[in-house]
């Protein structure tokens, strides 16, 4: 696959790792299949840390998710500026 130029091995690919939250309903039809692909992490508010391997799947499953966050993104400070210290 290429992204930005550059050529991104499949193994890197799968480690990557994504924070994606469910909703009720579907978190129930997702846990099968988080279960057989991904030694992931669980948080509060149906929240979870999975494998890019494992988001793949839930797609190809037709279960609905929201990514919060990907591996390599740096994170988004709403309330401050852009020129604002922190």
């Amino acid at each position: 696959m290429k992204k930005f130029g550059l050529q991104f091995d499949s193994k890197i690919r799968n480690s990557m790792k994504v924070v994606i939250r469910f909703a009720d309903k579907e978190e129930d039809k997702a846990l099968p299949i988080l279960l057989r692909h991904s030694p992931g992490m669980i948080l509060p508010n149906r929240t979870y840390i999975i494998s890019e391997k494992a988001v793949r799947s839930l797609r190809k499953a037709g279960v609905k998710y929201t990514v919060i966050a990907r591996d390599g993104e740096a994170p988004i400070n709403k309330g401050a500026k852009a020129v604002e210290r922190i």
